[in-house]
């Protein structure tokens, strides 16, 4: 998923669009998740990107994109870039 979300419409309060920008990733990772590994792989692993723009955008881990929605919403932004990549990953041990 690579996407730039508008957080401006006419009808369509502020706080519902925050709403609707969550649920849209949620239901990413959920599908993403659920897909089948490639032999070999244990885990889907995430490379995500948040951002005011594509060119701003700066590398943050899954566990942080509800923080960064949340900040963008603080901020009032008009809009915001969140980028999400799906690889096959193998699982790491607790340390």
């Amino acid at each position: 998923m690579k996407k730039t979300f508008k957080l401006t419409h006419p009808k369509i309060k502020y706080a519902r669009l925050v709403d609707t920008v969550r649920r849209d990733v949620k239901r990413y990772l959920k599908r993403e998740r659920s897909k089948e590994l490639p032999e070999g792989f244990d885990i889907w692993d995430f490379d995500c990107k948040f951002g005011p723009s594509a060119e701003a955008a700066e590398v943050i881990s899954v566990a942080e994109i509800g923080t960064a929605i949340n900040t963008a919403e603080e901020r009032q932004l008009e809009s915001f870039y969140i980028e999400i990549l799906a690889r096959a990953s193998h699982r790491t041990g607790k340390a």
